[in-house]
């Protein structure tokens, strides 16, 4: 049966862990050039992208790609008008085998990118990586957490660490605006 080889996270956050702002929305403090390009290149290395309905990735292959919508709209799954490759999954009433079969994509990396719900939907299957990139200079008061254990007042990287995940070693995307890719392994 098909389905994914490896899980990986992807994730772009401010330094109070948010991904988007209050209204949902990514702002442009976020979109950090040295951080797109390593995202897209995953995205590139993907057989699925899976998200939720405020997250998606833009850019010209978006279209392109195999993609599961994680909704509750929908009893199990169902076309994406919008969006060519797409299906809406409501996880509750279909397997992600089943999602990617009604899919048809090829074995490979099932790739995460969000919201919250989303990447928590992954804790018990468990990331082989989840690539945390920090903004440390940006800060979104209000704005929607990474994942929804953060409202407790933990760190993204607690919360990723009680997952099983280890980190490795910070990579500098760009040192003048203090932002810096941590993958996490498990």
């Amino acid at each position: 049966m098909l389905g994914p080889t490896s899980i990986e996270g992807f994730a772009i956050i401010s330094a109070d862990g948010m991904i988007a702002d209050a209204a949902g929305h990514m702002p442009d403090a976020l979109k950090i050039a040295a951080d797109q390009e390593f995202f897209y290149a995953g995205l590139d290395r993907a057989a699925v992208v899976v998200h939720g309905r405020r997250s998606h990735e833009g850019g010209a292959q978006a279209d392109r790609r195999r993609r599961l919508i994680v909704t509750t709209r929908v009893s199990a799954l169902a076309p994406a008008p919008a969006h060519p490759q797409a299906l809406l999954w409501n996880p509750a009433g279909a397997s992600l085998a089943q999602a990617w079969a009604a899919l048809d994509a090829p074995d490979g990396m099932l790739a995460v990118i969000g919201g919250a719900q989303v990447y928590e939907l992954f804790w018990n299957t468990g990331y082989d990586a989840f690539h945390l990139t920090r903004a440390a200079r940006v800060r979104l008061p209000g704005g929607r957490v990474l994942f929804r254990e953060l409202a407790s007042g933990r760190m993204p990287e607690d919360v990723l660490a009680s997952h099983g995940l280890h980190p490795d070693e910070a990579l500098a995307l760009d040192p003048a605006a203090d932002v810096t890719l941590v993958t996490w392994r498990s």
